[in-house]
C-alpha cells in the first residue's frame, strides 16, 4: 500500500467516525427536543440540563457535518459556469480552492480559536446556565477538530479527484 493509499484509507475511517458521531448527535438531538417539548407542555416541567444537552448535540452535529459533507462530495459549488466546463477545469478549480481558501480559512479557525479552547479546558468550562451541564470545554473542542477534519477531507478529495 502506498502512502497516498494509506492516507485515503485513514480519511475513510475518519469520515466513518464523523458520520457515526453526526448520526448519534442527530438522534440524540431529536430525542432531547422531543423530551423537552413533552415535559414542558404535557407536564409543565423543564430541565436546563436537557436544554444544554440538546445545544451540545446540535453544536457537534453542525461542526462535524462540514467534513462529512466534503468527504461525500456533497458541498455546493458556487461557480455558475462550472457545469459547462471540462472536468479538468473543475479539478483545477477545486485544487486552487483547496490551496487558496479551504486550508487557510479552516487553518485560521484552528489557530484563532486555540487560545479560547485552551482557556476553556484550563477552567473546565461548564454551561453558562445555573444548574446546567458541565463539559462545555469538550463540546468546544468539536470546532477545531472538525476544522482539521475538513482540511484532511479536502486534501483527500483532491487526491481522489472528486471534482470531476
Amino acid at each position: 500500500m502506498t502512502m497516498i493509499g494509506g492516507y485515503l484509507k485513514v480519511c475513510g475511517w475518519l469520515d466513518m467516525a464523523a458520520r457515526i458521531l453526526c448520526g448519534v448527535a442527530a438522534v440524540g438531538l431529536t430525542g432531547l427536543v422531543l423530551g423537552i417539548v413533552v415535559l414542558r407542555y404535557a407536564f409543565g416541567a423543564g430541565f436546563v440540563e436537557l436544554q444544554d444537552a440538546a445545544t451540545y448535540a446540535f453544536a457537534v452535529l453542525v461542526a462535524f457535518s462540514i467534513p462529512v459533507c466534503l468527504a461525500q462530495n456533497g458541498h455546493v459549488r458556487v461557480e455558475v459556469l462550472s457545469e459547462r466546463l471540462s472536468p479538468l477545469y473543475r479539478r483545477t478549480a477545486d485544487r486552487v480552492a483547496l490551496a487558496a481558501f479551504l486550508i487557510p480559512v479552516f487553518g485560521l479557525v484552528v489557530w484563532a480559536y486555540w487560545p479560547e479552547l485552551r482557556y476553556s479546558w484550563a477552567i473546565r468550562e461548564a454551561s453558562v446556565e445555573t444548574g446546567g451541564l458541565g463539559g462545555l470545554f469538550v463540546v468546544k473542542t468539536a470546532l477545531p477538530v472538525a476544522a482539521l477534519l475538513t482540511i484532511v477531507q479536502g486534501i483527500a478529495a483532491n487526491i481522489r479527484g472528486d471534482a470531476a
